[in-house]
């Protein structure tokens, strides 16, 4: 199958389940091209970006910033295409329903790289992807259009364009996949049909992350991780406030914080102000290499995510899958999609957003506890392997492609729910 992928930015360091479906695709002998707004040129990159040479089926939309370059590089565009495809070029012009309408001739922008391919699956990551899609669907653009759904597209997106923002990609789009059941309700009652919106969530290299028991030594620290952007939904100023809770009871704990973010200089003053700070590290982004190490070397993980102020929220952090198929015992919150992943009181606990005291007893139970380590790092493993297995997630993408272009979509979930009774 020749399959286009349409995302925000590309390569991006924290959509590893993005890049997992794309390199699994090309594993199993598919063609695949990426289609992205620009190149976030991060000060680091994947290793399976350079492994796949994925930099080489890459194509930009870049539409330039300034009004004056936009109408000028359209002008050579519409010269340079128009007698190849004219309807399709003049339909873009017009037609074109994303951002601020075809006055910002961004549907032309956005359909000049499909003109001259064509593919049998659009797999649009995140909701305003979906509806480039759908609209290049109506301009002439010959595809199914698959929309997945992840977080911000669920929350903060529809919070600031209105509930009604994917109407039209509810009308043309083929198949909608949610990450998790709580998307897939949420998508329903914005309208969708519950017959095109399917689960299926995003997964991880198993292979990539050995699983150990954990235990804890005589006269040796408890080591607590979080990682994470430091940015609001996270919620590590939760973290950090029930860790100092914790340490004026129990001076044995440092606590590791991986990541980086507009937040950094706000949480070291934090730890600062709560007498902390030799207890926590801020290590910035590190290389996958060292992250696996404090996967290993790690005894417990936390991570407080929360709705943020302006309503944005996680899809399933991918980290809760890492940490838990590594066996560490996981503490999270009850948000959004997060039940599915942690099961409460067997791999970890949940606890109420931005709950500090419930936080801090459950860290507590952890820390006096360590028996239990074991078994809820089994409990954790076993979910991940049963649910988020990348290989078993791509398998079941390609049935879907193929149903969906067969028009058997239906049939391949019933196959699906019988094996799983």
């Amino acid at each position: 199958m020749k399959i286009a992928f349409i995302v925000n930015v590309f390569p991006k360091v924290s959509e590893t389940f993005i890049l997992n479906q794309i390199t699994g695709l090309l594993d199993m002998g598919h063609e695949v091209m990426i289609f992205a707004e620009y190149n976030p040129n991060e000060n680091k990159v994947h290793l399976d970006v350079e492994i796949y040479q994925l930099m080489d089926r890459v194509l930009y939309f870049d539409i330039p910033k300034n009004k004056i370059k936009r109408v000028m590089k359209a002008s050579y565009l519409i010269i340079t295409n128009f007698y190849k495809h004219p309807i399709k070029i003049f339909k873009s012009l017009t037609l074109f329903r994303y951002g601020k309408s075809a006055l910002s001739l961004q549907g032309l922008y956005f359909l000049i790289p499909f003109l001259d391919t064509n593919f049998d699956i659009i797999h649009c990551h995140f909701g305003p992807n979906g509806i480039i899609g759908a609209s290049l669907k109506e301009i002439g653009v010959e595809a199914k259009i698959i929309t997945t759904f992840h977080g911000y597209d669920m929350s903060t997106f529809i919070l600031n364009n209105g509930t009604g923002v994917y109407n039209d990609l509810f009308i043309r789009g083929d198949l909608f996949l949610a990450i998790s059941e709580h998307w897939k309700k949420k998508l329903v009652g914005l309208g969708g049909d519950a017959k095109k919106i399917k689960v299926h969530r995003m997964g991880i290299d198993l292979e990539k992350f050995k699983y150990s028991e954990r235990k804890i030594l005589p006269g040796e620290s408890v080591k607590i991780l979080t990682v994470g952007r430091l940015v609001e939904k996270k919620g590590h100023k939760y973290a950090i406030k029930a860790i100092a809770k914790l340490i004026n009871k129990h001076k044995n704990v440092i606590y590791t914080i991986v990541g980086d973010g507009y937040l950094r200089g706000e949480l070291e003053s934090l730890a600062t102000e709560l007498g902390i700070e030799n207890h926590v590290k801020f290590l910035g982004d590190v290389e996958d290499e060292e992250l696996f190490r404090l996967y290993h070397d790690s005894h417990i993980f936390v991570l407080p995510s929360v709705t943020a102020r302006n309503g944005g929220q996680e899809g399933i952090p991918v980290v809760l899958m890492e940490t838990q198929a590594a066996g560490l015992p996981v503490i999270s919150t009850f948000h959004s999609g997060i039940p599915e992943v942690v099961l409460d009181g067997e791999s970890g606990f949940l606890v109420p957003e931005r709950d500090v005291n419930t936080l801090t007893k459950k860290l507590e139970y952890l820390v006096l506890h360590p028996e239990i380590w074991p078994e809820m790092g089994r409990a954790g493993r076993k979910v991940i392997e049963a649910r988020y297995d990348v290989r078993k997630l791509n398998q079941q993408l390609v049935k879907r492609y193929k149903a969906l272009l067969t028009a058997d979509t239906d049939i391949i979930e019933l196959k699906e729910s019988k094996r799983s009774n």
